[in-house]
């Protein structure tokens, strides 16, 4: 997405464009403030600007985008395109409301210092610079924006895992969890979905069988890779940031650590994480709610959204059940984290999924500043937009999840 005003319609949205405009013309001719132009209009750089717009002109979106501008002050471009699905934008804005400006453990700068470390990771300046307006709104000391180095120990000791978290959660142990024991408070956003009731496929496949289709898949997943995978992308679509530089090395440490094919070439026995072994049911929701009382049932209610959102349409066609397409979206996310399901048969994914969309999947979630246009429409070409989002919502909401068992777990480990 690009960063900008955000055109469309609606009028929350073309409120915000104009407000945008006059904010640039204040900041270049009164304070002589350089400010860079947005490349695009919209809010997308892939999607059509009209096509945001029209389908933001209904009652529903717009009395929802306006009661948002009007709480919040600004309509940003990730709302405007998760507008597109209102149901599960309303769930989303409730947790994020929740987690970073309700009363909870930890001070309001240091939940959008850390917010800030977590987008550095993949190099988005559009997050960071949201971030560091809104760190510095709550009271946060600028000197923090220099770098790790100007910020407390208790900060600095959240960079390895939230590197093991952004890129190789599998390498999560309890060790790291008593180094940042200090930030025990921590709303680390451990949540874990509750699986919805899955309709077990008849057939006699044996346990083993499933499992070796889960490797085969997981070592097939070296393979899903593209030219533009190792190639530099801009991250931005300014020339320059208004808030901070573009350069982002200030907030991490190791920056050429990055995501690591799970399944490495010749290995024999993967050290899957079987989910079975590590519930929410039975050792996450109860964690939670003693680190974190009411932010569990919020997360569940935005995992279980985007999960079971549906409108029974594929394309042009309607009364589908999507429910078996969803499920191999989710779960080949987590087969590159290293998490199996038991009851799941991977030879659904192979079937499912084309190789354009594998490559779309692999680097949205494990590269997302890698991410290009062409990418996006090299896949599902006949389906509409408001589609591809959901795909997004999947993808980012099934990596979370993966993040949050092997921090959950490694807690777990740690408190007993």
């Amino acid at each position: 997405m690009n960063r900008g005003g955000g055109g469309g319609s609606s009028p929350a949205a073309a409120t915000n464009y104009l407000i945008c405009t006059n904010c640039r013309k204040v900041l270049r001719k009164d304070k002589r403030i350089r400010v860079s132009q947005p490349l695009t209009r919209g809010p997308s750089a892939f999607i059509p600007e009209k096509e945001v717009a029209q389908a933001n002109t209904s009652d529903e979106r717009t009395n929802f985008l306006v009661e948002e501008y009007s709480t919040s002050g600004r309509l940003d471009n990730i709302t405007q395109v998760m507008s597109l699905h209102t149901q599960y934008l309303e769930s989303f804005l409730r947790s994020q409301f929740y987690m970073l400006r309700m009363d909870g453990p930890l001070p309001l700068p240091h939940r959008h210092y850390i917010a800030i470390m977590a987008a550095a990771r993949h190099q988005c300046s559009y997050l960071i610079n949201m971030h560091v307006d809104e760190f510095l709104k709550t009271g946060g000391i600028a000197e923090w924006l220099n770098g790790l180095k100007y910020v407390p120990q208790r900060l600095k000791n959240l960079n390895e895992i939230n590197k093991l978290l952004a890129h190789r959660p599998w390498l999560i142990t309890k060790e790291h969890i008593q180094i940042v024991g200090s930030l025990s408070e921590l709303e680390a956003l451990m949540e874990r979905m509750k699986m919805l009731q899955e309709e077990r496929e008849d057939g006699d496949t044996s346990q083993e069988e499933m499992t070796t289709r889960f490797e085969k898949e997981t070592k097939e997943s070296l393979f899903v890779v593209s030219g533009d995978t190792f190639h530099s992308f801009p991250h931005s679509d300014f020339e320059d940031d208004m808030i901070i530089t573009s350069d982002v090395s200030r907030y991490i440490e190791d920056p050429g650590f990055g995501y690591e094919d799970f399944a490495r070439r010749g290995e024999e026995h993967l050290p899957t994480f079987r989910a079975q072994d590590y519930t929410w049911e039975n050792h996450g929701f109860s964690l939670v709610n003693r680190l974190y009382s009411d932010i569990g049932h919020l997360l569940d209610e935005k995992f279980r959204m985007v999960y079971s959102l549906t409108y029974n349409t594929m394309a042009t066609h309607e009364d589908v059940d999507t429910t078996m397409l969803r499920r191999a979206l989710f779960n080949y996310v987590h087969c590159m984290f290293g998490i199996r399901y038991d009851d799941y048969d991977y030879g659904e994914v192979n079937q499912l999924l084309e190789r354009s969309l594998k490559v779309y999947i692999k680097t949205v979630t494990c590269y997302p500043e890698r991410t290009t246009k062409r990418m996006y429409d090299s896949y599902w070409r006949q389906f509409k937009h408001s589609e591809k989002v959901h795909v997004n919502l999947l993808l980012m909401e099934a990596r979370m999840q993966a993040e949050l068992l092997y921090a959950l777990r490694a807690i777990t480990r740690h408190l007993t």
